[in-house]
């Protein structure tokens, strides 16, 4: 009985240098305080979804001369994003991966766990591509089941960092590619998503701590 071809989760990441990341953030929260919260939020990504045994996980880095950098865990084995637009390098992974199912996802999704990744690997089993929604018109993972050659013209005319960007990704696939979508969930890109998600993390944190009060004590 032959082996199931392994599972992989990329995650594409930025070299963490103040000025040159969520620089849209940055003009909500300023340059620092973008650039802690995305170091942090790729660390709990990378956390969440390297130690799970179900999927191996690598990280797609730009700029190139940043692959071999010291900002993220060294367990953790790394890949070249390579030249071109987000497009063009996501295609260039998805061609070079091993065979098998593979999903891209961000790391500047505080949201996103395991689960997540679980729910588009089990898409994959019945569908050729899997998306996952953003709330500003973009998205936060693609998967491809990849039993067919990745498609010549995939990403093309996408508008990226618009409200098109998962329209446009769409429609840019083969017609014979089935599509599953999963939950919406919010990149935080400005001053406006980070004060939400602030809040939602607090909301979290307040529910956890009640949870942990003995019945007693309640």
């Amino acid at each position: 009985m032959s082996a199931r071809p392994a599972r992989h989760v990329v995650v594409f990441v930025k070299a963490p240098r103040l000025g040159q990341v969520k620089s849209r953030l940055a003009t909500g929260i300023g340059a620092l305080s973008a650039l802690r919260f995305y170091r942090q939020t790729t660390a709990c990504v990378l956390r969440r979804l390297g130690r799970n045994p179900r999927w191996r996980t690598l990280i797609a880095v730009t700029p190139p001369g940043a692959l071999h950098g010291g900002f993220w865990d060294a367990s953790v084995p790394r890949l070249d994003q390579g030249a071109g637009d987000l497009g063009r390098r996501m295609a260039r992974v998805f061609a070079t991966l091993p065979p098998g199912p593979a999903v891209i996802v961000g790391s500047d999704i505080p949201d996103l766990a395991s689960r997540h990744v679980a729910a588009a690997f089990r898409a994959l089993g019945r569908f050729d591509v899997v998306l996952g929604p953003a709330a500003d018109g973009g998205y936060w993972l693609i998967g491809l089941k990849r039993t067919w050659p990745i498609p010549a013209g995939l990403f093309e005319g996408v508008r990226w960092s618009s409200a098109h960007a998962l329209a446009d990704t769409r429609a840019s696939l083969p017609r014979r590619f089935s599509v599953a979508l999963l939950e919406t969930l919010e990149d935080v890109d400005d001053g406006a998503s980070y004060r939400r998600w602030r809040a939602r993390d607090a909301l979290r944190t307040r529910r956890r701590a009640f949870s942990d009060v003995p019945a007693s004590a309640a």
